[in-house]
């Protein structure tokens, strides 16, 4: 993208009355920004929700002295900026109705043929959720998903901390400006986070952390991710709202189960309760519901030679040496599991490198 044509969106963002939805119709109606404002009145006018005020606040020539002040801050910070018709726009938040016109980025992300999901959840994060979120992060990355949350304290950074404890990219979307971090506490994470993943916002560097920010910052940790996974939240907070915008995108959402009396388990025991999300009690739950194949998991995870195996595991390896192919419902039946154990035993293998899944439900031993 051109400085002109950048310079151009960005004006046009400024505009009163111009929020996402609304940029994306004149920009199609007129075909790109500087257009926009060089089009005669009488032609906008006939496009939906555009009134008499709108098109007078399209006259107002200050959005172009402010669009000038954030360019000069873009070009001197290197902020890297995609346009929502960009490749390096995430895929998925192009289909949001309401996704940002422009992104802001810094760091090094890569998101082309990668797995995105979101994890959330509350800020006062207990063992559980941590020890819950230590496990999760290490069965998927064998899998390379990147890890996208907000950069808030609690769940969030324990996320973003985890999945650079095992090498996953991780991105944090933040609600301000990257002239600024919030929590300040959290500047000692930047760099690493940058060096394999990064930072990614829709605000300006004139923005501030205000609380109407998080909840726009939210659509697009739901919107940008093929799943949201709630760890632990309290009947109410952000978390809840970020898997409410994630069900109204249509993406799948989990959430952890816990103690009808633990605080920070309400939120997700609701979730589930009124079915707005899958139960989440391992990392095998989620594989299986996104239906992501470990067929294509990286060339390091193969079959090692004198493999250890626990009791549980040797007894489903020795059924299906005998049996070959099987149903996982067979396998369960036939090894006296329950099925939500199963999945589990059967993740655990796939990584080892024991056993393959196969359509349908199958699996069958290497």
């Amino acid at each position: 993208m051109s400085d002109q044509e950048l310079f151009y969106l960005l004006a046009l963002l400024k505009v009163d009355g111009v929020g996402d939805i609304m940029a994306k119709k004149l920009l199609t109606h007129c075909g790109n920004a500087e257009a926009v404002f060089k089009t005669k009145s009488v032609q906008i006018a006939g496009i939906d929700g555009v009134g008499s005020i709108l098109i007078k606040n399209l006259k107002d020539k200050t959005v172009f002295e402010k669009a000038n002040q954030e360019l000069e801050f873009i070009k001197s910070d290197g902020i890297k900026v995609s346009y929502f018709q960009d490749d390096s726009y995430p895929d998925r938040l192009k289909h949001c109705i309401d996704g940002p016109v422009l992104l802001f980025t810094s760091g090094n992300i890569d998101l082309k043929n990668k797995k995105l999901i979101s994890i959330v959840g509350t800020r006062q994060v207990t063992s559980y959720g941590i020890d819950f979120c230590k496990k999760l992060i290490e069965d998927l990355a064998p899998l390379d998903p990147v890890i996208v949350s907000g950069f808030a304290y609690g769940v969030d950074i324990v996320a973003h901390q985890l999945a650079m404890e095992n090498n996953l990219q991780t991105i944090g979307v933040l609600a301000h400006g990257l002239n600024q971090i919030y929590p300040k506490t959290h500047k000692k994470y930047i760099a690493k986070m940058e060096e394999n993943g990064g930072f990614i916002t829709e605000f300006w560097s004139s923005s501030n952390p205000d609380k109407e920010k998080f909840v726009r910052r939210n659509r697009i940790v739901a919107g940008m991710t093929e799943a949201t996974i709630v760890i632990e939240s309290a009947d109410k907070g952000g978390s809840l709202i970020t898997a409410n915008l994630a069900n109204d995108y249509n993406r799948e959402v989990f959430a952890v189960p816990g103690r009808v009396t633990d605080r920070y388990s309400q939120g997700c025991n609701d979730l589930i309760k009124t079915q707005k999300a899958n139960v989440l009690t391992s990392a095998a739950d989620l594989i299986y519901v996104l239906n992501w194949d470990l067929e294509n998991k990286p060339k390091t995870i193969q079959r090692q030679l004198f493999v250890e195996l626990n009791p549980d595991e040797e007894c489903v390896y020795n059924f299906l040496i005998k049996n070959g192919k099987e149903l996982l419902d067979i396998i369960a039946l036939e090894c006296n599991f329950p099925i939500f154990r199963i999945s589990g035993i059967l993740l655990n293998m796939e990584l080892k490198g024991l056993i393959r899944p196969l359509p349908g439900k199958m699996f069958e031993a290497i």
